[in-house]
């Protein structure tokens, strides 16, 4: 299980350096165009991999897996808009509002409504220190966590029609066909500097197939409950993350109510079935 928990831990840090290498490269390429260009790299990745059948589909699964494409490419898309106006650290914090949610409505304990209060005090804690939050960002953040709570719902729906990888490379292709107007509009002749193309495939490398692979792999040997709560650390790498790579130094109250956010998480998915697939941010 040792191994397993590392697997975990590694995936975790590699979304989250992803993600801060990506917000780093925002002064030089739209959100927009680099989470198109990791989407990019990651359908192709797994559509190499997986190597999906598409014949003889019903209706039902293309309806499935196009509403997972769609909640994948817009969770990456409004967390990548969030990074670009809020601390990392804080945005991520926000965004697991969302499958802390829907662990909890999927509940039916009389104490988990003690892991709402809990989050809901980071944050408020939050809202005590706005001079690092914009209304914008912390909107993108809520839709992101709303999107991930949905990728979570249709990733069960799509793994039950659809064998293996194949939902998962599918929807990843979607999501990346849903982005690539709007990508080529704000990217504009960025798009063909090597450096930029490069850079983006390392990021979806990073945040995406490494995580996807790490993840999978421990899941295999990992039980549900503890996976859950590993999952819980996303908002902790995340401000990590941001201060070594972005120097984004968070205050000591904002420390706490990431605590807060990360505490309430743990007691929410504490022996429930996983509700949270690879970490797509």
């Amino acid at each position: 299980m040792t191994r397993a928990i590392w697997l975990v831990v590694v995936g975790i840090i590699s979304v989250q350096v992803g993600a801060a290498f990506a917000k780093d490269l925002f002064g030089t390429i739209s959100p927009t165009a680099i989470v198109w260009l990791r989407l990019v790299t990651s359908a192709l990745v797994l559509t190499a991999i997986a190597r999906p059948r598409l014949k003889a589909r019903s209706r039902e699964d293309w309806m499935v897996v196009a509403g997972f494409g769609v909640s994948l490419g817009v969770m990456n898309w409004a967390i990548y808009q969030s990074f670009a106006r809020i601390p990392l650290g804080i945005a991520v914090t926000i965004e697991f509002i969302g499958p802390l949610t829907l662990a909890v409505l999927g509940s039916r304990r009389a104490r988990d409504l003690v892991w709402v209060g809990l989050a809901g005090l980071g944050v408020l804690l939050l809202g005590f220190e706005p001079a690092d939050l914009t209304v914008a960002g912390v909107l993108y953040a809520l839709l992101a966590g709303a999107a991930w709570a949905a990728y979570i719902l249709l990733s069960a729906r799509t793994g039950a029609r659809w064998p293996g990888l194949d939902g998962l490379a599918v929807a990843s292709v979607l999501a990346t066909l849903l982005l690539t107007v709007p990508a080529i509009v704000s990217g504009g002749d960025t798009l063909l500097d090597g450096r930029v193309l490069l850079i983006g495939a390392m990021i979806g490398l990073l945040s995406s197939v490494i995580p996807y692979s790490c993840e999978m792999t421990a899941l295999r040997t990992l039980p549900p409950s503890v996976f859950s709560i590993l999952m819980s650390l996303e908002p902790a790498a995340a401000a990590l993350a941001a201060i070594v790579i972005l120097h984004e130094v968070i205050t000591p109250l904002q420390g706490v109510a990431i605590a807060c956010v990360i505490a309430a998480s743990v007691g929410a998915t504490r022996g429930r079935p996983v509700l949270t697939e690879p970490a797509p941010d």
